[in-house]
């Protein structure tokens, strides 16, 4: 079985990264409770074919404020491409958050089009049948609210799952086989994170015309029912991939939101 533990090593997690406040956020918590070992590689400088990336038994591509136009600018952008393509066809786990779902796309035989700009902010999803029956299926509880923060629109790979949508956008998650995932919004985000997006964004939140106060109230608003929903998405994701690793059996955090 891919990704089973070997009693003499942990568990490998390579997070590519776009720029440093676009990070992992609560999923390295989930992470590290269930011990793996997590590394930062940094897409545009780091040598992306190397084996410690290559191997690793999970490989998350990171948003960033670039796109799929910006190519020929960014050739770095291809090297990741290239790696998520053969790390698929290898039946690696990869996830892809924002330009890294954008990037699987395009790794994949799918495409990625410039469209109006998804207005930033905190707000629900619509499942699939397949979406209800994957690890998704915490989103399609009433109230429940992810960070939306992309605007391209994505149009799937043959063969992919779509398993999440809402009323801008056909596509927002979708399937890869049973090794990848991708999602064009963020579980991963919380609030003491947030406050360096906002920096790092400024200028593009002003042309938007977004208020960074109003955009911090709703996230301190979401917050706690965020992060029990990423850790219980997020880790029973992770949980089916690497069944060895999974966390101990307790209370699912969203349990303890309403106990």
């Amino acid at each position: 079985m891919r990704g089973r533990q070997r009693a003499d090593r942990r568990l490998s997690a390579v997070a590519i990264r776009h720029v440093a406040f676009e990070d992992l956020g609560s999923f390295a918590r989930t992470l590290d409770a269930r011990g793996w070992s997590v590394s930062y590689c940094e897409a545009s400088t780091d040598q992306l074919s190397h084996y410690s990336i290559r191997d690793a038994d999970l490989v998350i591509v990171l948003d960033g404020p670039i796109g799929l136009g910006d190519r020929r600018a960014f050739r770095f952008l291809d090297s990741e491409m290239h790696l998520i393509e053969r790390r698929l066809a290898r039946g690696l786990p990869t996830l892809g958050i924002g330009l890294g779902a954008q990037l699987m796309a395009a790794a994949t035989g799918g495409r990625v089009e410039a469209g109006a700009p998804t207005p930033i902010g905190w707000g629900e999803l619509s499942l699939t049948p397949e979406g209800r029956r994957s690890a998704l299926a915490p989103l399609g509880q009433p109230g429940a609210k992810v960070l939306h923060w992309r605007g391209d629109g994505i149009e799937l790979p043959p063969g992919a799952r779509r398993l999440a949508f809402d009323a801008r956008r056909e596509n927002q998650a979708f399937a890869c086989g049973e090794a990848g995932l991708a999602l064009q919004f963020h579980l991963e985000a919380d609030p003491r994170g947030l406050e360096e997006w906002y920096v790092g964004h400024a200028v593009a939140l002003a042309a938007a015309g977004i208020d960074v106060r109003q955009l911090r109230r709703q996230g301190r608003d979401c917050a706690m029912a965020a992060g029990a929903m990423a850790e219980t998405v997020f880790g029973g994701w992770l949980d089916a991939r690497f069944p060895e690793a999974a966390a101990p059996t307790g209370l699912d955090p969203l349990a303890r939101l309403s106990a």
